[in-house]
């Protein structure tokens, strides 16, 4: 490895990474290139970016590829977006299945084109048994829906008199969100500078380290994940304790 990657300490490394990949059609107007083509250098960098968390343990990886928002973009562009998607589902299956990597999918799948589902499904049921690492795409995502489509489920169960109000608790209502099983997410990266977190995952995201970086996403590469995740590892993560709490309980250890 290079000698300007810090070594990460295994027993701290974070069990689920979520990034928001921003900065495609910036990328592409840097360099004078169709909007379509930084779409397709962006893909890259996700090759890159599974395979390091693969390497270096990562259980979780969710992506955020395509927002509920993203609908409003012009067609050609959702069009050749939903192409480049297939291709890259068919063409990353056989490096999953020899990485032993899973494929899921959070969102409302149903507007993807029905061609696009039916390979995101074969992909998905192909990698089912997959055991080494998640990898979680948000696809025609959003957290605000995600939310109240999860109230609605918990709504109908109380009618059926599956549910008791007084039993809903944190626990009980993520078991009714998109990531139900999924550890909720250690660190949350941004790239292209934006400080927002742009609808994504909204509740799963209560107590999650955020790192922005005002890299572009198709130049976001392992070198600089690594580098995160080593800021990571040097952060304190209190969960509303004070750090004399923290070390405490660590003493009690």
């Amino acid at each position: 490895m290079n000698s300007d990657i810090p070594s990460l300490r295994p027993d701290s490394l974070p069990r689920h990474i979520a990034i928001i990949m921003d900065g495609n059609g910036r990328w592409a107007r840097k360099h004078s290139l169709s909007r379509i083509r930084g779409h397709r250098e962006g893909a890259e960098s996700v090759r890159d970016i599974v395979r390091v968390c693969r390497e270096i343990g990562i259980e979780v990886l969710t992506l955020y590829a395509f927002s509920t928002e993203n609908w409003q973009r012009p067609r050609p562009e959702i069009s050749a977006l939903m192409k480049l998607l297939k291709q890259f589902l068919k063409s990353e299956l056989a490096e999953m299945m020899e990485n032993n990597i899973r494929l899921k999918a959070i969102g409302q799948i149903e507007r993807l084109p029905a061609d696009v589902v039916k390979v995101l499904r074969e992909v998905m049921d192909t990698t089912i048994k997959n055991q080494g690492m998640i990898l979680n795409l948000a696809l025609s995502y959003g957290g605000q829906d995600e939310i109240v489509e999860a109230v609605r489920k918990i709504v109908a169960e109380v009618r059926a008199d599956r549910l008791k109000p007084e039993e809903i608790t944190k626990a009980v209502f993520s078991n009714y969100l998109y990531t139900q099983g999924m550890p909720e997410p250690d660190l949350l990266i941004r790239t292209s500078g934006e400080m927002r977190v742009s609808n994504f995952l909204l509740w799963q995201i209560a107590y999650t380290e955020i790192f922005v970086t005002n890299t572009l996403w198709p130049d976001f590469r392992r070198e600089e994940l690594i580098h995160i995740v080593h800021d990571y590892q040097e952060r304190e993560r209190r969960f509303g304790e004070t750090g004399d709490q923290i070390k405490r309980g660590r003493g009690r250890q």
